[in-house]
């Protein structure tokens, strides 16, 4: 991501998340901005802290959404933080850190460029972890995110 983009993101991340909190973010090296993420979130001036619950494609009884589908249990998963967020009063501009689980790492990085995207759009500046584990909750989920924001 340019240095303008991210100032640019930055700018409206500040005025989303209001004039107390101030997220900074710390790039030592760039190849994870090609992701639209950093390597580290500072947060100063936060009053609340959020911890997200993994979410994933799943309708309101936990049924699995989308089975073989990563792009779009993404999609999925991310709406779920979303509204998340938004029970607690706040936006995707809150969030500092998620940590992505999935069955499938070289699936994942596949449609990387669909999915990493999302983030940035929606004014998250965060810093993420991608773990490969062997399973989730169901056998039709391929992925599961969970996140911390602060406000």
């Amino acid at each position: 991501m340019a240095d303008s983009t991210c100032i640019e993101a930055l700018s409206r991340t500040a005025a989303n998340i209001g004039a107390k909190m101030k997220v900074t973010p710390h790039n030592p090296t760039p190849w994870m901005q090609g992701f639209r993420l950093n390597h580290a979130v500072e947060v100063s001036g936060g009053e609340r802290t959020l911890y997200l619950s993994g979410q994933t494609a799943s309708d309101a009884e936990g049924a699995p959404l989308h089975p073989g589908d990563l792009v779009a249990q993404y999609k999925v998963a991310w709406a779920n933080v979303v509204d998340a967020l938004a029970a607690a009063d706040m936006t995707p501009a809150n969030l500092v850190r998620l940590n992505m689980y999935t069955i499938d790492v070289p699936a994942f990085m596949e449609v990387a460029d669909q999915i990493m995207p999302i983030h940035a759009e929606a004014g998250a500046q965060i810093a993420c972890t991608l773990l490969g584990v062997r399973e989730l909750y169901h056998p039709d989920i391929l992925i599961e995110i969970e996140g911390t924001a602060s406000a």
